[in-house]
Parts: structure tokens; C-alpha cells; sequence
């Protein structure tokens, strides 16, 4: 039976490209979605087997409109795939560079290209839904003078024509996508985990949660704060740190951490991706 998989926008966007990659050789059925909220949802009630939400780009970092997400739902990140971003310039077949007037796409794709409109002053960006979707409004309104910011592969899929490939600021642009699932699987060879918490109001709690795992020699790969909705001033944190959870160490230090945290979740427990830009 396949696995039924989620990720937001359609044909083309670099969230159906790392569902691609993620899950090559393996029978599964992508199901499109329009936001973040719908793709936790089903996944949370057992709908979809799992769903790829990006979490960090090199360029632009944590990606909040779905990180923020997880604190609500009783998912688990079981895989992680690092997929390079190239964005490129997507044009009707036989668009000039000079025939130009607006550039559509996602905010975050205009974000990692912001080089290329800081050349091209006379270029407007303009936020769209997302990159794939981007190209799609090209193809339908036959017009040379917009252009859309995105895959390859959208511009294959709408038949339009890449006028410039890769106009994003850096060529190490690449984004972190989690694999989340409402089952808690945790594979044999695992090596990352990823925590959210909330630490107690006294002083130098949140020293004494990452002391725990300096204590403990458990290398921390990344720390992140977030406001807490409907409470003034209250933040959360994610931490991603290297470890398994069935190791000794790691159970000792969760077990401390617990201790300081008025609120405190693993969300997951699986094997690092790869940075291989290719």
C-alpha cells in the first residue's frame, strides 16, 4: 500500500521536489495543500501517513510560518532532506530580459533574490502564494513583461522558459525540510534530535538547560527562539542536538532537562540529511 504524503503547493514547488527526493524508490501518493494548518491537520488525525514541511533556509533561516505549527499537534519528525534552492527566472518562450516589469513569487523566494532586484530597480517584486503557482499566473496571462521566480521543474511543468538560472544570492542556498508523521518512529541509526521547550521565570534557567547538554558532551546543532501566542513577552525554544534516544547519555540529560523546563517535548528523534548540494 502507498504512503499517502502532504506538502504545500503544487506541481513545481520545492516542497514537492524534496517529497521527490525523500521518498524515491518508494511507493507513495503526494496529496497537495494549500497551507501548513490543513497538511498538520490531516496528519495529526492519521489522514496522511506523513508530510515535508520546511523548517530552515541558509539564506532567510527558520521558517516561522510552519516551525510556529509544531507546539500544537502531536506530530514527530522522523526524516529530514536538505534540498538546494535554485531559483531562476522563468519567462513565456522569447521574453527579453528588457521586456520585464514585475517579478512574482513567494516572499521568501524574493527574499533569497534580493541581489537581482537591487540590479534591476526598474523590476517590481511582487509577493505570490508560492513559486509553482507563481509560474502558473505567467503561462496564463500570455505576458511578456512578468516573470515568476522558481524551479526548473515548474518551468517545465507550465512550459515556459528559464531566461536566467539561479539569480539567487548565494549558490549554498538550501532548505531543510522535516519529514513529520503522527506515528513516533525512530530509526536504529537516528543520530539528531529535536526538542521544543519552555523554561521556568527564574535567572539563568535557559543557561542551565543548554549546560545539560555541555554537561553531558551532547553537541548542540541549533537553537531557536519564538514568542509564545497570547502571552506577553514569553518565548519557547527549539533545540536540535546531536544523540539517539534509546543512548544512556541522552536519556540522562532529557531526564535533567525535564527538571527545568515548565513545558518540555521531544519532537523527534532521526538521521541528519545529508548537504550534498547536488
Amino acid at each position: 500500500m502507498s504512503i499517502k504524503v502532504g506538502y504545500q503547493g503544487t506541481n513545481g514547488t520545492f516542497s514537492e521536489i524534496a517529497v521527490m527526493k525523500y521518498f524515491e524508490g518508494t511507493d507513495y501518493e503526494p496529496h497537495s495543500y494549500r497551507n501548513f494548518t490543513d497538511i498538520l491537520n490531516d496528519c495529526d488525525n492519521g489522514i496522511l501517513d506523513c508530510a515535508m514541511l520546511p523548517v530552515e533556509n541558509t539564506t532567510t533561516g527558520v521558517i516561522t510560518r510552519s516551525v510556529d505549527l509544531f507546539r500544537n499537534y502531536g506530530i514527530h519528525a522522523i526524516g529530514e532532506i536538505n534540498v538546494p534552492i535554485r531559483q531562476n527566472l522563468i519567462v513565456l518562450p522569447g521574453t527579453k530580459l528588457e521586456d520585464i516589469r514585475e517579478v512574482y513569487s513567494h516572499p521568501e523566494a524574493i527574499s533569497q533574490c534580493s541581489g537581482f532586484f537591487a540590479e534591476h530597480p526598474s523590476i517590481r517584486a511582487i509577493a505570490y502564494q508560492d513559486t509553482a503557482k507563481a509560474a502558473e499566473y505567467v503561462k496564463s496571462q500570455m505576458d511578456s513583461s512578468i516573470a515568476a521566480l522558481g524551479s526548473v521543474r515548474a518551468a517545465e511543468y507550465y512550459e515556459l522558459e528559464v531566461l536566467i538560472p539561479s539569480v539567487q544570492d548565494s549558490n549554498l542556498n538550501m532548505t531543510r525540510f522535516l519529514c513529520i508523521s503522527e506515528q513516533n518512529y525512530v530509526a536504529p541509526d537516528a543520530d539528531k534530535i529535536s526538542l521544543y521547550f519552555v523554561v521556568t521565570h527564574e535567572p539563568g534557567s535557559l543557561y542551565q538547560v543548554l549546560g545539560v547538554l555541555a554537561d553531558h558532551q551532547l553537541n548542540m546543532l541549533k537553537l531557536e527562539s519564538r514568542p509564545i501566542p497570547g502571552q506577553l513577552f514569553e518565548y519557547c525554544f527549539y533545540v536540535d542536538f546531536s544523540g539517539h534516544l534509546h543512548d544512556e547519555n541522552v536519556r540522562s540529560a532529557m531526564k535533567e532537562i525535564r527538571k527545568r523546563c515548565s513545558e518540555c517535548r521531544v519532537l523527534g528523534c532521526y538521521k541528519s540529511a545529508s548537504n550534498n548540494q547536488e
